[in-house]
């Protein structure tokens, strides 16, 4: 009697190919009943995709601390070139920022449209909108440092300096919790500086219906005046984010 890889290899038709291919497989991996392996590969697949997709809004949570981990290792290691530079963290900077631009290409297909607009040097106020995770913004400062070689200090709420880790991270990417005299002097000294005035209630009430409801914060206003840099504020950036 002729088994069934001898049927395979005889290439008869009385075996459909998936079956002949399995029994195939079966015999150079030396286990059997591998179609059941397949099957059941397949149901667990199908009980865990509900799960992945809910845990996938909780990765950029994890980035983030990924990103903290790396400065602390960075800190550690280069612990001896500290007293002989300035830019001690310029390197961990540009790693990061690649990490994230890296994520924000693969991952959205991230674009921004106008960086030209950017200056190469002398001061910008850059002003965003705040998702419930604003990490459109984080792809935005990335692809400042990559492009332009400039770090953009940011104005963050002032819960953000109370989570724990998170110390390190906003002090290498300057963020900063205000008040409008420092961001005043910030734009001053020739630094770009970025503000969302819809904060953490932009953040909580908006969806893709959201209009933008600032109220009376026009404190970003009154900064660009007093820092005399009233221009910048002609910026205009498109931002393309695709969700895959």
């Amino acid at each position: 009697m002729i088994d069934k890889n001898q049927t395979c290899a005889a290439g008869q038709d009385s075996m459909p190919y998936m079956i002949c291919l399995i029994h195939i497989l079966e015999e150079w991996f030396g286990v059997e009943q591998l179609e059941d392996y397949l099957n059941f590969v397949n149901y667990l697949l199908w009980v865990f995709t509900p799960l992945i997709l809910l845990i996938l809004p909780y990765f950029t949570i994890f980035l983030l601390y990924l990103t903290i981990i790396f400065l602390h290792i960075y800190k550690r290691k280069n612990v001896l070139k500290e007293a002989y530079s300035h830019n001690l963290w310029d390197g961990a900077r540009k790693t990061v920022a690649t990490l994230w631009d890296g994520h924000a290409a693969v991952w959205h297909g991230y674009e921004v449209h106008g960086m030209e607009k950017i200056p190469e040097e002398g001061p910008a106020l850059i002003i965003f909108y705040h998702g419930a995770i604003p990490i459109d913004f984080y792809y935005f400062m990335a692809k400042i440092f990559i492009h332009k070689g400039r770090t953009c200090r940011v104005v963050a709420d002032h819960f953000v300096f109370k989570i724990p880790g998170f110390s390190l991270l906003l002090d290498v990417f300057c963020a900063l919790h205000g008040p409008r005299e420092k961001c005043v002097e910030i734009l001053r000294s020739g630094h770009l500086l970025a503000i969302s005035p819809g904060g953490v209630r932009e953040a909580l009430i908006s969806d893709e219906t959201y209009s933008i409801i600032w109220g009376n914060r026009k404190g970003f206003a009154q900064v660009a005046i007093d820092a005399k840099v009233v221009s910048c504020m002609r910026l205009v950036i498109k931002v393309q984010l695709n969700s895959k």
